[in-house]
């Protein structure tokens, strides 16, 4: 038997509270890139040839760039050496685009550096999302045995879960230490001037509060469940 109000209970109201949070901060983050695309940099150069130039200036020359479809999909993958910018990036010569391009060079960067907790977010991605992926599946098992072996399953099935807030927290240092490093390489490289490196912050920490606002959101999922099924005793 499920344990009350399992499908529909008041601790849903915590899943709530995680989605308006993520719907401000994508909201946010939207509206402040809308606001400084439409500022073209002084030197108007493209995403893409900031990227290349960073790359360069970094001495890194493993790594590809490459134009992906989408808006803000922008992303570094470590595993390839691919740095791939979407259309809304690659192209424009906006003050919020080069900001965007300089951060994903900031995260290969960190990977041509070995900055550990890069490497700790690859490594444990798979991990997460297997124990994200069996965590419900688990709990549910769990809630239909009885005894003490029962409450072993949902335990394990609560840890599973907490993999993903794990990731979550893994990734904000990531995220901030990239953002820092671009705003440092973009001042330092005069691709943008003094007026516009503000703007690109602007930019960069906007996007950063998504990451907040997604550990939150994951965080306050975790203590719903925990809620539900962390003091369920079969006897």
């Amino acid at each position: 038997m499920f344990p009350m109000g399992f499908f529909f209970d008041p601790t849903f109201i915590l899943v709530i509270i995680g989605m308006v949070i993520s719907m401000i901060a994508s909201s946010y983050v939207n509206k402040t890139f809308e606001r400084y695309d439409a500022v073209n940099s002084s030197h108007r150069i493209t995403g893409t040839d900031a990227a290349q130039y960073i790359l360069r200036s970094q001495n890194i020359d493993d790594v590809g760039v490459q134009q992906i479809s989408g808006n803000l999909t922008d992303n570094y993958n470590s595993g390839n050496k691919v740095l791939s910018l979407s259309q809304a990036t690659a192209q424009s010569t906006s003050v919020a685009a080069i900001g965007v391009a300089a951060h994903e060079c900031g995260h290969a960067v960190q990977d041509a550096q070995g900055y550990f907790p890069l490497r700790l977010r690859t490594a444990i991605v798979p991990v997460a999302n297997f124990g994200t992926n069996l965590s419900i599946p688990l709990l549910i098992v769990g809630v239909l045995i009885s005894g003490s072996s029962g409450q072993v399953i949902i335990n394990i099935g609560l840890l599973a879960f907490s993999l993903a807030f794990i990731f979550q927290l893994v990734t904000l240092p990531v995220e901030f230490n990239a953002s820092k490093r671009a705003l440092q390489i973009l001042s330092d490289g005069g691709l943008l001037t003094q007026d516009e490196v503000p703007q690109a912050r602007k930019v960069l920490t906007a996007a950063a509060l998504t990451y907040v606002a997604a550990a939150i959101s994951v965080l306050l999922q975790l203590l719903r469940l925990f809620l539900l099924f962390g003091g369920n005793r079969r006897r």
